[in-house]
């Protein structure tokens, strides 16, 4: 028993103890496990927009083409739009010859140069690029153009033909005209004329063809004109066609009826025939030479109207991007002008916060103020002459304690009163201050007014005490009181004795003094 109970507890201590260490491995682990599921989450977090700023960085990359000859320079995210429109990259050539051209060279390819590109001459059947066509000449064509001349020659209408009817062939310049009855006759007998009068409009309508340019220098009204010929071109060659199958069933029907009357003129009617036939055959061949061109027109323009499209898109584009850059510059002056406006204020702050500092440095609290006057000799013509602006002069104001009077000086340089012309007189102004009602009234204090000897020998002295009963010291109602003081304060005569230096360099010094003991 003793050792079964042993073992029971050693059981139940190791069970205790393995659980322990479970749920200290959790508590472990779970630390762990978090740690690590952030670290992958971050992870994945960088490579995403980590790659999406180095995709952004690429694409703003500065490139330029590679095609030569092409000047275009921009970012990597305008390449692959530049690569569908730019003039000299090499593309195939749209009807199949297999050669490789710039773009903006496929206009003159296909007139030029382009083997599947190829016209019949309508006389003398041979093969020709557009360019050769042109210039090519022959007997035969020779010989048409002068029967084209004889046949306009002849064109005119006659005078007196009311009522009667024009032949079906008088767009290709027959001049017959008559009753229903002739007219019926004349196109039953004149099938072979009829016929060769075909074979020269396709003539004709060939070499207006060919004379006309198949690739347009520039997009818009050229174009324009091309698509609205090539309807009328189409017309022309469907009329040309219902005419050579009319001429050809006449031209059967009159074999077969003069098959039965061949024992008689056999040899002048196989004469006919042969021309009926080799006219057939040009006009056959007229025919699809003028689809052929047709066809290359159509494809010319078809090339032209892409490049158009691509044209106007880059306009619109350049248009866009000129009217957001007008927006963006019009706001921008918007700015600007505000903040013109914001210094032009803040100019105006500092000058009359400079102001203010420089009234504030010269200002004197202790009833002694020293006046400095530069450039005498101007002031003085001004005081002096009639025309002047300034007769007097104010110093600047000053206190006669921290809190006390606010008062200043009145100069006239050429005298006033008793002593104009004569005397410089000098006058103490009391002028309406912040703190006067704390003050005593009326001014009492003592004034003395100095002219400084600049030598310092003899100081000019003046003083006064202020009469009690005059306005000039009550208590100010407006800026100052009227001035009251020396008007015989100093002869001009004294001004520049070689005695003292009361003027030196062009400048004086007059010194107030208020007695504020008294």
């Amino acid at each position: 028993l003793v050792l079964l109970s042993f073992t029971l507890v050693l059981l139940i201590f190791l069970l205790v103890l393995l659980i322990f260490l479970l749920v200290l491995l959790i508590f472990l682990l779970v630390p762990l496990i978090f740690i690590l599921v952030l670290l992958i989450f971050l992870l994945i977090f960088i490579l995403l927009f980590s790659d999406a700023a180095i995709n952004k960085e690429i694409l703003e990359l500065k490139v330029h083409c590679a095609n030569q000859g092409c000047s275009w320079r921009s970012i990597l995210k305008d390449f692959e739009e530049h690569q569908g429109q730019c003039e000299y990259a090499l593309i195939p050539c749209n009807i199949g010859c297999g050669h490789m051209v710039l773009r903006k060279a496929l206009a003159c390819h296909l007139e030029k140069a382009c083997p599947n590109n190829m016209s019949v001459c309508p006389a003398c059947c041979h093969s020709l690029r557009p360019i050769e066509l042109q210039t090519h000449s022959c007997h035969s064509l020779g010989e048409e153009k002068a029967d084209k001349k004889q046949r306009k020659g002849k064109s005119n209408p006659l005078p007196g033909t009311k009522g009667k009817e024009y032949c079906v062939f008088s767009e290709v310049g027959c001049t017959f005209k008559g009753t229903t009855e002739k007219l019926r006759v004349h196109e039953n007998s004149s099938h072979v004329g009829h016929l060769q009068l075909l074979l020269r409009a396709a003539t004709t309508t060939s070499s207006d063809l060919q004379a006309s340019p198949l690739t347009a220098p520039a997009p818009g009204k050229e174009n324009r004109a091309m698509d609205e010929q090539l309807p009328h071109l189409r017309d022309t060659l469907s009329g040309l066609r219902l005419h050579w199958d009319m001429g050809l069933l006449k031209g059967e029907g009159e074999l077969e009826t003069e098959g039965g009357d061949g024992r008689n003129s056999s040899a002048a009617h196989s004469l006919r025939d042969d021309d009926q036939v080799t006219i057939l055959l040009d006009l056959g061949r007229q025919i699809d030479t003028l689809q052929q061109r047709v066809q290359i027109s159509e494809n010319i323009i078809s090339v032209l109207n892409r490049e158009v499209e691509k044209t106007q898109l880059s306009m619109k584009a350049v248009e866009r991007e000129n009217q957001s850059n007008q927006e963006m510059i019009y706001h921008l002056e918007i700015k600007v002008t505000e903040q013109e406006h914001r210094m032009a204020r803040k100019d105006l702050v500092i000058s009359s916060m400079k102001q203010c500092l420089s009234a504030h440095q010269e200002v004197s609290y202790d009833g002694t103020f020293i006046w400095r006057l530069s450039d005498l000799s101007n002031k003085m013509k001004e005081a002096v002459s009639s025309h002047g602006n300034r007769p007097n002069l104010y110093s600047p104001a000053f206190y006669t304690a921290r809190y006390g009077f606010k008062v200043c000086m009145r100069l006239y340089l050429n005298g006033d009163g008793v002593g104009k012309g004569t005397h410089i007189s000098l006058f103490f102004v009391i002028m309406k201050g912040e703190y006067d009602l704390l003050l005593s009234w009326p001014f009492k204090h003592k004034v003395t007014f100095f002219l400084l000897d600049q030598n310092h020998r003899e100081h000019v002295i003046d003083a006064f005490r202020p009469d009690l009963t005059s306005s000039s010291f009550q208590r100010p109602v407006s800026d100052m009181n009227v001035a009251s003081g020396c008007p015989l304060f100093f002869p001009l005569g004294k001004l520049h004795s070689p005695k003292h230096a009361y003027l030196k360099d062009d400048t004086i010094f007059i010194k107030c003094v208020v007695d504020t003991s008294s």
